[in-house]
């Protein structure tokens, strides 16, 4: 698994007689330095390397020869004294070698029992996985004064996700080359096999590793701020550069009155703003389906209005009837028949509208849908609901669509109008309207309720196709 594809060990192989094996690492001694890689047997994604406190400070710490002779996980016994601001330092420094080498990074420095003659120690080990935080012990903890129970304690424990560290490397043929180029360097290190069978059925497994509920959206309010900033502007200065590329100066979108397609015509309106362009540039339209509510339809229109764009409506019902004429659907002779053709036929008139309302305003299609649905499969290529000159949401989870709305929202980009509408759409159940329902479903109920400052988030199986 080593970036020079080489099984070598760099030690001595064995000889087959047991004597003489014996013999021949009674004389090599025990190997001892920091050029070693531990491989299990077993598992030869589980590979550990190991070096001491200030070898990860240096410009070119061993760590990473060690990850590319395939350490996917890496301890630090470190007596690195306590200063103030120093245990940050510390965490920045882990998790930005974790991050660059694709590994698990373990920190342990010393603590209790060290002497204070002259310096102070605080006893933080961290975790973390290719930059991500995995856990942390208390510091200044001391074992027989304290009282202190739970997590709160000297020691750290956590589960690493050895296939996600492999998979990231493969992935990044730029960290594979970068490690070609020291080859040399590389295989100087040596590999240490040796055997270990893990725990089975103590409860231990996994028992320390949490899976965030949405994994795209912090839960800290202030990474959440300025994670939705950075994804808005993202957005706003790709389309922006998209248009001045392009040379054109005026938009088409669909608009639903679903989450995807109201945060596309905000980054739409913005991008406009920032070009000094009239809003009315964006053409913009609600395409009425078999499905579509009254609500959302309403939506759709107060919003328009709100933001200032040219707001049309357009019934794709008729050209839908038409085609599903054409190639002999049930639901034209009267059956209730509501299968993929009959979804898919709406989101592609819908498209097909788009695309030559494109051609005959000289504007260009800004696409909607999300990466939770292509994620899914929920889109229709060709001519679907995924074709566009410029998708700006191709990026973004459904779930941070929603918390970048509601930043929009509690930043007054587009004023208090605008932000009402915008409040009744996050709170509207996520809905493809694609499929006619037997009863009223305008009523409210079931809502998928933005979540992303103040409530808990309660997930659909199907994501909107807008």
């Amino acid at each position: 698994r080593d970036v020079i594809g080489d099984d070598d060990t760099g030690l001595e192989d064995d000889d087959d007689d047991d004597e003489a094996a014996a013999q021949k690492k009674k004389k090599r001694g025990v190997p001892f330095g920091a050029d070693l890689v531990f491989r299990c047997r077993s598992n030869a994604d589980f590979c550990v390397g190991v070096e001491v406190c200030q070898d990860v400070w240096v410009p070119i710490p061993p760590s990473t020869f060690l990850a590319w002779r395939g350490a996917t996980v890496l301890l630090n016994l470190s007596a690195s004294n306590v200063t103030i601001g120093k245990s940050d330092y510390r965490r920045d420094l882990v998790c930005g070698t974790s991050a660059k080498l694709y590994a698990a990074y373990v920190y342990a420095s010393a603590g209790q029992g060290e002497s204070t003659n002259d310096l102070s120690w605080d006893g933080q080990a961290i975790a973390y996985e290719a930059g991500d935080f995995l856990g942390a012990s208390a510091r200044f903890f001391d074992d027989e004064s304290s009282s202190r129970g739970g997590d709160d304690q000297a020691s750290l424990a956590v589960d690493v996700d050895l296939g996600r560290l492999v998979q990231d490397r493969a992935r990044d043929m730029t960290w594979i080359a970068n490690g070609r180029h020291f080859q040399d360097h590389v295989r100087r290190v040596r590999v240490v096999d040796f055997d270990f069978e893990p725990p089975k059925g103590d409860g231990t497994l996994l028992a320390y590793r949490r899976v965030a509920k949405r994994p795209y959206v912090p839960s800290d309010p202030k990474t959440l701020s300025l994670r939705c900033y950075e994804c808005y502007n993202v957005q706003v200065s790709a389309l922006v550069q998209r248009m001045r590329s392009s040379t054109l100066k005026k938009l088409v979108i669909g608009v639903s009155g679903g989450l995807d397609s109201t945060h596309a015509l905000l980054v739409c309106c913005r991008a406009m703003d920032v070009l000094k362009l009239p809003r009315s540039q964006v053409f913009a339209y609600t395409m009425p389906g078999f499905a579509t509510t009254a609500k959302t339809k309403s939506y759709a229109w107060d919003l328009m209005r709100a933001l200032g764009v040219e707001a049309n409506e357009l019934d794709v019902r008729p050209s839908c009837e038409q085609m599903l004429r054409d190639i002999g659907h049930p639901y034209a002779q009267g059956h209730r028949t509501y299968d993929v053709t009959f979804e898919n036929v709406q989101a592609g008139e819908r498209t097909n509208h788009l695309f030559r309302l494109a051609n005959h305003r000289g504007a260009f299609v800004v696409g909607t849908g999300d990466l939770s649905e292509l994620a899914l499969g929920w889109c229709t290529y060709g001519v679907g609901d995924h074709m566009s000159h410029y998708s700006v949401n191709a990026s973004l989870s459904k779930s941070l669509i929603q918390c970048v709305i509601q930043w929009v929202i509690d930043e007054t980009f587009f004023g208090p109008e605008a932000n009402a509408v915008l409040a009744k759409i996050l709170a509207v159940e996520i809905s493809p309207e694609l499929v006619p329902q037997d009863d009223d479903q305008d009523d409210g109920q079931g809502k998928l309720q933005s979540s992303c400052h103040r409530t808990t988030t309660k997930t659909t199986a199907r994501a909107s196709s807008r």
